[in-house]
């Protein structure tokens, strides 16, 4: 299943972000004294026994204030609380217990989450500061000290979070499981195709635009393999958006997207392709998850010849030209039609999401390249290109050591690209490039 959730929330300037950085092990959140840097929810992952889990960093919580973008940031931090698994509670030690501090503890109680009160700025080794005892008065129980900047604590900080989550580890399968997240504009069919799927009611279905408010797992077995589905609300232009429960659904739609292996993007086939369907399928493209291009109400499509279908196909990859890549399958969730070869699909786009080559054939491929094509030159000076290796999976990513970066152009990246994806397919995923030069650690 999915990887459980843990959220990092509290007031302004308490050292959240520093806090995040240490536990995910590389600095996603800015961190800088300026109360309010942090305006929308960071994610990264960390492991701790073994264990994978998803850290979201929040912006500060000011309970009452007339300030939009604080009122905003507020909001973002409930929308992580009421997704989170378990809650980290940051307080400052340098500034004590404050009015704002007491208030917070009284939301995140009112939450019925678990709740892990952490003292930040306890820098010193040694015996704890009197002040230290003063964070007893929250009622959250055993305050945990911790030093964001020296990473004193945060180990104690993720073996009591770990406590509260070994239920979930216990019924965890991550490895067998495939999480899909079925994205795109209301009423697409995204909720009769998880119904269709699970063969019962998890979802309400209405041709209301926007009836789906909360993201929902469905877990569906087919043959040996596990998919999960998580159904979200559609992602409809800003403009559109006009009360905060949209707002959140939009927000919900794209935490799912970052818990997913797979999207599979729905087009309503009676409607075409919108310029909307095009940034929900960016929002996939750039998280470099394996992306499927569903289109649904096939059967509602009247006027169909026998090249009805390519037709459609060659104007949405035309469409879809920023993601080539991505199959295209025409389905109805309503009459049941091509779903079977739409998990057949899910399951092929994760292992070329998940694929790995040795770089010996990577290189293979690379020397074939550029006695094909040659490097580009510029001023007399032409790139060389001494060896690729692959850095990473989902997405695949790759390091390329060359002379210099600034004679690496884009197309030239794109028809090395092109030559791996002949030889390996990588079909329905994005794929990265890393560039570098060989000696200096520099990297583009």
């Amino acid at each position: 299943m999915a990887k459980p959730v843990i959220a990092v929330v509290g007031r302004p300037n308490v050292g959240k972000s520093t806090i995040f950085n240490k536990l995910v092990g590389k600095r996603l959140s800015i961190v800088d004294d300026t109360p309010g840097v942090t305006r929308d929810r960071i994610f990264g992952d960390t492991e701790w026994r073994n264990h994978k889990v998803m850290l979201v960093d929040t912006g500060g919580i000011e309970p009452k204030t007339d300030d939009i973008i604080l009122a905003k940031m507020r909001a973002q931090a409930q929308l992580a609380i009421e997704s989170a698994n378990v809650i980290i509670f940051v307080c400052d030690i340098k500034s004590g217990v404050t009015a704002a501090d007491a208030e917070i503890a009284a939301m995140l109680q009112r939450s019925g989450k678990p709740i892990i009160l952490a003292v930040n700025k306890c820098d010193k080794v040694g015996d704890l500061p009197f002040d230290f005892y003063e964070f007893y008065n929250l009622g959250l129980g055993d305050p945990v000290a911790v030093s964001g900047v020296h990473g004193h604590g945060t180990g104690d900080l993720l073996d009591r979070a770990f406590d509260y989550l070994d239920e979930l580890f216990d019924d965890e399968s991550d490895e067998d499981v495939i999480d899909v997240a079925v994205i795109g504009k209301p009423n697409a069919g995204k909720s009769s195709l998880i119904n269709r799927i699970s063969g019962e009611e998890r979802s309400i279905v209405s041709d209301i635009a926007g009836t789906t408010r909360d993201a929902i797992d469905t877990l569906v077995t087919v043959g040996d393999i596990k998919y999960n589905f998580i159904d979200t609300a559609g992602l409809r232009r800003k403009s559109k958006v006009s009360d905060d429960i949209e707002k959140y659904s939009i927000l919900r739609a794209k935490m799912a997207i970052e818990r997913a292996n797979v999207c599979v993007i729905m087009i309503d086939a009676t409607e075409g392709f919108t310029e909307q369907d095009s940034k929900v399928a960016g929002l996939a493209h750039e998280q470099g998850k394996a992306a499927i291009i569903a289109v649904n109400k096939w059967d509602a499509v009247t006027a169909k010849d026998g090249r009805t279908m390519d037709s459609m196909r060659k104007q949405l990859m035309e469409d879809f030209s920023f993601m080539p890549y991505a199959p295209i399958i025409f389905i109805s969730a309503k009459t049941g039609q091509r779903i079977d070869r739409l998990f057949e699909l899910i399951k092929y786009v994760n292992e070329q999401n998940s694929m790995r080559i040795s770089t010996g054939m990577l290189n293979n491929i690379l020397a074939e390249a550029t006695a094909r094509v040659q490097p580009p030159t510029d001023k007399g000076k032409r790139l060389k290109i001494y060896y690729i290796t692959q850095a990473s999976t989902n997405p695949p990513t790759f390091v390329c050591f060359c002379n210099r970066e600034e004679l690496f152009h884009f197309s030239y990246q794109r028809y090395l690209e092109n030559q791996i994806r002949a030889t390996f397919g990588l079909e329905g995923t994005p794929v990265r490039f890393i560039i570098r030069e060989r000696g200096d650690g520099k990297t583009k």
